[in-house]
């Protein structure tokens, strides 16, 4: 597998969002939380980062986090299940409150990686 991120890889669409969080299940690592769904629809692992404004006020604060979450998880993606039938969509949200070393939201999004490939199984 390689270790980028590709377009077609990012969670952009509304719909699959707003169906992650209705009957997506989740997983928590602090300071980070996984909200994940298996799909048949989709040809590749999908997944969005998000940090609240209401945690983070400042956007250049929230913009480096995000970073931060998208290269850990570019990095331990090969982790995730291959399945040619059924893919993930996965949503990570930054549950701190400020500022946490690189190391901690990379350790906390590789064991999410790891929970979530157990749960589901493919």
């Amino acid at each position: 597998m390689m270790q980028c991120f590709p377009k077609e890889e990012k969670l952009k669409s509304k719909i699959w969002i707003d169906a992650l969080f209705s009957s997506g299940q989740t997983k928590k690592s602090f300071p980070v939380k996984a909200v994940y769904l298996t799909q048949d629809e989709l040809t590749v692992h999908q997944a969005g980062f998000s940090v609240p404004k209401r945690q983070i006020k400042s956007a250049v604060d929230r913009n480096r986090i995000k970073r931060q979450m998208r290269e850990a998880y570019r990095l331990n993606k090969a982790l995730l299940p291959q399945s040619n039938t059924k893919h993930l969509t996965v949503l990570f949200v930054f549950l701190g409150r400020g500022f946490v070393p690189y190391q901690q939201i990379e350790k906390a999004i590789k064991n999410l990686i790891l929970e979530v490939s157990q749960a589901t199984a493919l």
